[in-house]
């Protein structure tokens, strides 16, 4: 079982697609700054995609149109 759950996600974000590309850019800046919104141990996924998904479930992500 994946976390978070995309069900769950998706009441925040309105499509897959959009989520899909907020998340890769989250990810991307992640590697590139070196920046967390969370402290390491918060996180339950290691890798930066993961990560990015678990920020914009817990709202820490704003999607501007």
């Amino acid at each position: 079982m994946l976390y978070p759950s995309i069900d769950k996600i998706l009441n925040i974000v309105d499509s897959k697609y959009r989520l899909v590309n907020v998340a890769a850019k989250r990810s991307k800046q992640m590697l590139e700054t070196n920046h967390f919104q969370m402290k390491e141990s918060d996180y339950k996924s290691k890798k930066t995609i993961g990560r990015a998904l678990e920020e914009v479930e817990k709202g820490l992500v704003k999607i501007v149109d």
